[in-house]
């Protein structure tokens, strides 16, 4: 389902809005898991995640939990639909899945943190859907700077990997973006696992991530 556009008067910036928290009941929309985000300077509303969207999401939790259980010393943990403050662009968003250290977590729950910052994420877990895909794959043109998406928002603040879920039936694949570049806010390196294939997440994560039950949506 897509939340269709409206207008809305605001009393302050939206990134401001966003930030305290007060933008999602200014927009009068519903607590059912709703998502409100700041992409590209504009305000974005996703619906709550789909069963096959959220197991996805589970599983790349799990398979972090399992490699913890494994070995104590494992550090990283993860942190699902928290907020990422991106104060250099003005944009919000709010991820998929958080990972980040475990003395990171930590820490900003001691701290009562309405969110991480980007040099707290190792990597970030985005699972597309159909009404919002293109927000989360790259821009048709990377060097141009209208149409940004979060995957130069990622590479912008140099969160070190993006792995990109794509449910769409044309992709039906998982994409390791990595060697974020400031400068042109785009991923220098990728590697991709089709549906039905382990991934593998190379160091500093070490993890497999079973993909035998993960679909396509329905066309």
């Amino acid at each position: 389902m897509e939340i269709p556009k409206h207008n809305a008067v605001l009393p302050d910036a939206p990134y401001a809005l966003w930030e305290s928290g007060e933008l999602h009941d200014l927009l009068l929309l519903p607590h059912d898991g709703t998502r409100v985000e700041i992409i590209g300077g504009e305000i974005v509303v996703s619906p709550a995640p789909v069963v096959p969207h959220a197991n996805i999401i589970q599983d790349i939790s799990d398979a972090l939990v399992k490699a913890r259980l494994m070995d104590p010393a494992y550090p990283w943990v993860s942190s699902q639909g928290t907020n990422l403050t991106r104060i250099m662009t003005g944009d919000g968003y709010i991820p998929d899945l958080l990972v980040m250290a475990q003395d990171v977590r930590t820490a900003a729950a001691k701290a009562h943190a309405p969110g991480f910052m980007p040099d707290e994420v190792e990597m970030v877990v985005e699972v597309t859907s159909p009404s919002r895909s293109a927000l989360d794959r790259p821009p048709a043109d990377p060097h141009s700077e209208t149409g940004r998406t979060k995957w130069s928002g990622y590479a912008q603040v140099k969160i070190a990997y993006y792995l990109l879920v794509d449910r769409s039936p044309k992709a039906a694949k998982t994409t390791l973006y990595s060697i974020p570049a400031q400068d042109s806010s785009a991923y220098l390196h990728e590697e991709s696992w089709p549906f039905g294939e382990t991934i593998r997440l190379p160091e500093p994560f070490d993890i497999e991530v079973d993909t035998s039950l993960w679909e396509p949506w329905k066309s």
